[in-house]
C-alpha cells in the first residue's frame, strides 16, 4: 500500500469525521493536484437539505468557483487531479467526475447502495461513453476507518431524518468482513 495515498485518504478522513461531528453522513474527501490539495470537502446534505449535496460535488464547486485553480475554460478540468474520498462515489457523483474528467480515484469502502464504480455501476470505466474518458477507481484505502465512522453515524439518532427512528437499542459492531476481490490494491 503506497503511503502517500494512505496519507492523502487520512486527511479525507478528517473531513468524514467532522461530517459525522455535524449529524452527516460521514463522508469527506479531498481533491489532489501536483501534490497539493485543492480542495476539501465533507457531506452536507442534511445542512443545506439538498441530496446533491455529496462531499465530491461540494469540491467540485469550490475548485470550479475558483479561478486560479481553473484559469482557463478546458473540457476536463480535473484531467490532472485524483480524488480521495472516504467511500466509494455514487453514481451520479462517479458520473460527474467523469464528465469532468478525473484522473484517478482512491476510496476507503465501497458502496453496495449506490456505488457508481463497480459496486453497483462501473459508470467510470465500465460503461462506455462517445465523449468523456474512462478514469481507474481503487477501493481499500482506510477501508476499516471509513467503515467504521460509517456505522458510527448509523447507530445514532438522525434528528434531521422526516420521521427519525429510534435506535436506542442498536450497538456498535466493531467485526469487518474481510476485503471484497472488488477492492484489491492496485497503483
Amino acid at each position: 500500500m503506497d503511503p502517500e495515498h494512505l496519507q492523502w485518504m487520512k486527511e479525507a478522513m478528517a473531513m468524514a469525521e467532522e461530517a459525522l461531528a455535524a449529524q452527516e453522513v460521514p463522508v469527506g474527501c479531498i481533491f489532489v493536484r501536483d501534490d497539493k490539495v485543492i480542495a476539501k470537502a465533507r457531506n452536507r446534505t442534511n445542512q443545506l437539505r439538498n441530496a446533491t449535496r455529496h462531499a465530491e460535488l461540494e469540491a467540485i464547486d469550490e475548485i470550479l468557483a475558483d479561478r486560479s485553480l481553473t484559469p482557463e475554460i478546458t473540457t476536463y478540468p480535473l484531467s490532472t487531479t485524483t480524488l480521495y474520498v472516504t467511500v466509494e462515489p455514487c453514481i451520479m457523483c462517479a458520473s460527474a467526475l467523469r464528465q469532468l474528467g478525473i484522473k484517478k480515484v482512491f476510496y476507503g469502502c465501497g458502496n453496495d447502495r449506490f456505488g457508481g464504480c463497480g459496486s453497483v455501476l462501473g459508470v467510470n470505466e465500465s460503461l462506455t461513453h462517445p465523449a468523456h474518458p474512462e478514469y481507474r477507481a481503487t477501493g481499500g484505502y482506510c477501508r476499516e476507518d471509513a467503515i467504521m465512522v460509517l456505522r458510527r453515524f448509523y447507530i445514532t439518532e438522525n434528528t434531521n431524518a422526516p420521521l427519525p427512528k429510534s435506535k436506542t437499542n442498536r450497538v456498535l459492531k466493531t467485526e469487518i468482513n474481510p476485503l471484497l476481490p472488488n477492492e484489491t490494491f492496485t497503483s
